[in-house]
Order: structure tokens, then sequence, then C-alpha cells
């Protein structure tokens, strides 16, 4: 028994392995929760090597789709995709009618939602956080840091940074809860009308402290998305530095055709 590899459009032979595994998942052959077969099990349907098939699950697990347990072996996760609409997710309507724009689009997924605050108060800005907001870097900002989890499994973790100049007089910012339509709200109550939200995105594997983090398996892939919200006078009134479990995210964007 060998592990030579196939050539041809289908590549070597533990990526088709992995690619079957995967459209099992999908099609609800494997069904979240079932034990995806071992090894033995493997190597004996499909007549290669153990060190084939360790390859193929490499392949698998880093889908996203499946969770190594100790001792265990692979599960299949029970994970859906959250649809992150970035076009009108931060519509000023949301925000009037007193919805958060993680809560407001887990609930049209049918999620049940859950932020958990980890900290809130003064810190000196990040180097990247402190060039996006104009100010010096170890300049002292407010920051934010949260856990969302999207039926009961954290799926995201967010660091806001916020001009400490702008929020000094915001002590809603300040508060766990800052009321309904979030931080974005309160800033807009109090003067900050937004002009546009700027993102940009990165995949990447996750590091072993986000893989804990996420309830992910070393080396998932994760978005990493960092957000500029910009105000009709172009102040950049926060910088939002999130990582998202790839999995649980389809990014949609409406992109306007004419000037």
């Amino acid at each position: 028994m060998g592990t030579a590899v196939e050539g041809g459009r289908s590549g070597p032979r533990y990526v088709q392995i992995a690619d079957e595994i995967v459209q099992q998942i999908r099609a609800g052959v494997l069904k979240p929760g079932d034990m995806v077969p071992s090894e033995s099990e493997l190597v004996e349907r499909y007549g290669v090597s153990g060190g084939t098939i360790r390859k193929a699950m490499v392949e698998v697990r880093a889908s996203g789709l499946v969770e190594t347990r100790h001792g265990k072996g692979s599960i299949v996760k029970d994970r859906p995709p959250v649809r992150h609409r970035s076009s009108d997710r931060f519509r000023r309507s949301l925000r009037q009618g007193g919805k958060a724009a993680y809560l407001a689009e887990s609930a049209q997924s049918g999620a049940t939602a859950k932020v958990s605050v980890l900290y809130i108060g003064p810190m000196e800005a990040p180097t990247d956080a402190a060039q996006r907001l104009g100010v010096p870097a170890g300049t002292q900002v407010l920051a934010r840091r949260r856990l969302y989890f999207r039926n009961g499994t954290p799926v995201e973790t967010a660091s806001s940074y916020l001009p400490w100049d702008v929020v000094k007089e915001i002590p809603e910012l300040f508060a766990e809860n800052p009321g309904g339509g979030g931080i974005y709200a309160r800033l807009e109550d109090h003067g900050h009308e937004f002009a546009e939200f700027v993102e940009t995105l990165q995949a990447r594997p996750a590091s072993k402290a986000e893989a804990t983090e996420l309830a992910l398996s070393p080396g998932a892939p994760v978005v990493h998305l960092i957000r500029e919200a910009r105000t009709t006078t172009g102040l950049v009134v926060e910088v939002c530095d999130t990582l998202m479990a790839a999995d649980q995210f389809v990014f949609e964007y409406r992109i306007p055709a004419e000037d």
C-alpha cells in the first residue's frame, strides 16, 4: 500500500479524499455531531496509507467543518453560517430601530446571539489603530473588547478603539450595554453623523490563542477584518479590529456600477 500521487485535475490522492469527506459533510451524509471515520477505517476504505489519510484530515480540518477532540477523533461541527451583509448592516434605520448590527443579522438567520463584554476602559492605542484614528501610537483611547456567540458557540472577537476626546462626554460608551442601536447610535446621538464604513479583510489561519478563544481546530481559517467608522466631517471615530471564524460568515457586498 503506497502513497503515490495521482495526477490530473483532481490533484494528489489525499486532496481527493479530503474533498470527498468535505462533500459528505456539506451534503449531510455526515451530520453535525457525527464522528468522521477513524484513520484505520479510512485506510481500509480508500486503500491508502495512514500518512495519506493524515494529510487528508489536515485538509478537512482546514475547511473549518470539523473539530478535533483529544482521544476521540474528529467530529462534524454544528456551525451553520450567518450571513454578514456588509452593504446594509450599518443602515441608520437599523440603529434608529434599536438594533445593533450583529444582533440584527443573527436574528435574520434565526440564530440565538449573545455578546460577552471582556473589557471596557482606557488603553494605549495599538500602532495600527492609532494610525487609522490619526493619533500618535500610545495615545489614550477607549477600548471595548467583546466576544460574540451564536447558538452558544463563540464565533467572533471584536476590539473597538475610540478617540478619548470623542468618548469622554458620552458616558453610555463606558457601559457594558450602551443602549439600543449600540455605540454607533450613541455616537450619532451626540452629533457624530456617519458618512461611511471602510472595511479591510484578510483570510489566514488562526493562531493557537485565537483558535482556543473561538473554539476552533488549530490552524482553522479565520477572517481578520478591520473597520473604520468615518463621519461626515472626515473624522474616524472608531477602529474595530475583528476576528471571525471563517466557517460562520458569508460576506455579501453591493458595489455600485455608476459613480
